[in-house]
């Protein structure tokens, strides 16, 4: 834009703010659409990314993410975070995850080289399809997709003996995290399932009126974890004690060259890990008996 010398440059600050406040926002370019069993599903192109919703409405919350020019680069803060994980375990083996999503975690985790196997569990055989569809997710011999409710498949490992070195909890509906997969209970078969220094990754909201009875939770299941907060809160904790911090600090080094390149800054997650407690002493466990999230959530 050109701009006369006389000018005042009060005006010219002006007249910029306006214009950038009056230029349209990029408009969504709809990719896909269905109606599955358990969600409506919308995929769509916006400001070089594609992304995957569970609503028709403009303001919903995105599921997942990819950039079209980099999809292999962690677009959420809250998936580097999930990946700080592994400053818990720098070379996980065995790995569950329960959601899918557009399949951004399992894939960054199978390409790990430690990585043996990644078992998937996502309740809704549409966005499999989405995820393999439109977003490149690819199962192999890697990585295996189970499609059917996170608990019952938790339930079924448990009695199976099965164990895993990392699981991460990333099962949402268009709402929150279903209700049975916030319990004591629940919490307390995934812990059956990790080895003895098995690493535990779980993805909730910072904002959420459930945060202290979430983390009332997981203190009760678990003891102490480590605590990120941004716009999302990922709890880490471990089996068999947390490590200490400079022990953290070494496996962040060592994983940081892996990481770095699908976009997760060392320094950045480092500086959000904390144990400090932030919820209230009275915050009732959430049990099967005891999970109103519809209730509790409601903002």
């Amino acid at each position: 834009m050109h701009v006369s010398p006389t000018r005042s440059p009060v005006l010219v600050v002006l007249a910029i703010a306006i214009m950038l406040v009056a230029a349209p926002a990029q408009a969504e370019t709809i990719v896909h659409t269905e109606r599955s069993l358990y969600r409506n599903i919308v995929v769509y192109d916006e400001s070089g990314m594609r992304c995957m919703k569970f609503s028709r409405a403009v303001l919903a919350g995105r599921q997942s993410c990819q950039f079209l020019r980099d999809p292999q680069r962690l677009v959420f803060r809250y998936t580097q975070m999930m990946m700080a994980a592994l400053y818990l375990d720098p070379e996980p083996h065995r790995i569950l995850v329960l959601g899918l999503g557009g399949g951004t975690l399992p894939t960054a985790l199978a390409n790990l080289p430690s990585t043996t196997q990644v078992d998937v569990v996502e309740i809704d055989p549409a966005v499999t399809r989405v995820a393999q569809t439109y977003f490149g997710f690819k199962p192999g011999s890697k990585v295996h997709v189970f499609e059917e409710d996170g608990r019952v498949f938790v339930k079924r490992a448990l009695r199976s003996g099965r164990q895993y070195d990392l699981v991460m909890l990333d099962a949402f509906d268009h709402e929150y995290i279903p209700e049975h997969l916030l319990t004591r209970e629940f919490l307390a078969e995934v812990k059956g399932l990790l080895g003895q220094n098995g690493v535990l990754a779980a993805n909730t909201f910072s904002n959420s009126r459930l945060y202290d009875h979430e983390s009332a939770t997981y203190q009760a299941v678990f003891g102490e974890f480590y605590n990120l907060r941004s716009d999302n809160r990922v709890i880490l904790t471990r089996a068999g004690g947390l490590p200490p911090r400079d022990a953290i600090e070494r496996n962040a080094a060592a994983v940081d060259s892996r990481l770095a390149d699908i976009g997760v800054e060392r320094d950045q997650l480092l500086s959000l890990f904390s144990t400090k407690r932030d919820w209230r002493e009275d915050a009732r466990v959430l049990t099967d008996q005891y999970s109103p999230s519809n209730l509790l959530n409601v903002q």
